[in-house]
């Protein structure tokens, strides 16, 4: 109820203008309420960022199920983000991003484990792995972690209109795409030596 009151209030009124009282009122609950969920307004914009990566995730869950292509199951699971996307105010959507920057850094300032939440990619490369369509010495987990910076800086970006026409989906799946192709043709041991 209340990101649902908060993100209808961040539609009409904005994020910068939208106070916690403006949400408990829109959600019928009391600000007790709102700080036993939250601790502060931004962290419901943080739960926003992770719907919307969890809506992605559960896309590539399904694709996963049957025959896949690492490309159409990012290029489907960014697609389905997109449309999350373009539901919001670009200005929404640049200070959810910024708000998952801040929470990644509170976290690591912390030393507490990542938010497997906000996770998007690890199921697929994982299961590519297995599959043998990415080599065995592939770390998932990064390969996860760079997937999801690219989705993040690729949504920035495109909230603040640098795609210009082409889609966030259409770019993102192929900087992503890239990435994965490099990881699939890179030696399995690269020794890096100073210059003398």
């Amino acid at each position: 109820m209340l990101v649902q009151a908060a993100m209808a209030l961040w539609r009409t009124k904005g994020y910068a203008t939208t106070t916690v009282a403006d949400i408990c009122t829109a959600a019928g609950v009391s600000k007790a309420l709102f700080y036993f969920y939250f601790p502060r307004k931004e962290d419901v914009l943080f739960e926003l960022g992770v719907l919307s990566t969890q809506s992605a995730h559960r896309t590539i869950h399904a694709l996963l199920k049957k025959p896949y292509e690492i490309e159409s199951v990012v290029s489907a699971a960014l697609t389905a983000f997109e449309r999350s996307m373009a539901r919001n105010p670009r200005e929404l959507i640049i200070e959810t991003i910024l708000e998952g920057y801040r929470h990644e850094h509170r976290i690591m300032a912390d030393g507490s484990p990542p938010d497997v939440d906000a996770d998007m990619f690890t199921e697929l490369f994982t299961r590519a792995r297995s599959d043998g369509k990415l080599p065995g010495t592939v770390d998932t987990a990064h390969l996860a972690y760079l997937a999801q910076t690219m989705v993040s800086e690729g949504a920035r970006h495109w909230a603040a209109g640098a795609f210009g026409s082409r889609s966030f989906a259409e770019v993102v799946t192929a900087d992503i795409c890239t990435l994965v192709n490099g990881y699939t043709a890179r030696r399995p041991h690269v020794e890096f030596r100073d210059r003398p």
